[in-house]
């Protein structure tokens, strides 16, 4: 795939370029802030962007808001968003939008070089990833309610894995379940959650979990 890396740490900025590079995809651009992210894609679109939410000049939202800008004028372009820790607030924002193509990843994730790279091939195919940490801290964030109480522990695991961007047969693999059953619990899910009105998308499923949990 194409990808083009927007960090302002130069040791990994140069390590995931090195990373890339080595499996296979070709790097387009790698830059250290977000002016420069926005103007390497303008002159050549890539399959994905792999970006910082923290550049210069501020080290605030740079990133993220650079992350967005690229989805408003270039759809199609996948858009991979880097934290080191979990920011509720800009991982709203930017899954609250059109969320095919797009992923938010811890920085410590980054090491664990086969997680990152699916992560990466799952934003850049149009789907979602999402690192478990950040979703589990989005789970935690319900009202009072509590909709999440009328799940079952293992209706819990499967809306983890499904958040995360899993299809299916992933969540099924990683589970140690069937694939039926997992449709059985995705429905019941959906149901309980009051989503079984949403999309049949895989993508806009998750969409529609995320969506609720950060209401």
């Amino acid at each position: 795939m194409r990808v083009i890396l927007a960090e302002d740490s130069t040791l990994l900025r140069e390590g995931l370029v090195r990373l890339l590079a080595e499996e296979g995809h070709e790097v387009l651009a790698a830059v250290g802030n977000a002016e420069l992210l926005l103007q390497a894609v303008d002159e050549d679109p890539p399959d994905v962007v792999v970006a910082d939410v923290r550049m210069p000049p501020t080290h605030t939202d740079e990133g993220l808001r650079a992350a967005l800008e690229i989805r408003r004028r270039r759809p199609a372009v996948g858009v991979l968003v880097l934290s080191q820790y979990v920011e509720k607030r800009y991982a709203t924002e930017l899954l609250t939008g059109e969320s095919e193509g797009v992923g938010y990843l811890l920085k410590d994730r980054v090491v664990q070089v086969d997680e990152f790279l699916d992560a990466l091939e799952r934003v850049a195919g149009g789907r979602a990833a999402f690192d478990p940490e950040v979703v589990r801290q989005l789970l935690g964030r319900t009202t009072h309610t509590d909709p999440l109480a009328r799940l079952t522990a293992r209706e819990r695991a499967v809306l983890a894995e499904m958040a995360q961007g899993h299809t299916n047969a992933a969540i099924a693999r990683r589970l140690h379940i069937s694939q039926s059953a997992v449709e059985k619990h995705t429905n019941a899910i959906f149901d309980k959650l009051g989503l079984a009105g949403g999309g049949e998308g895989y993508s806009r499923r998750v969409l529609a979990v995320l969506r609720y949990l950060g209401s």
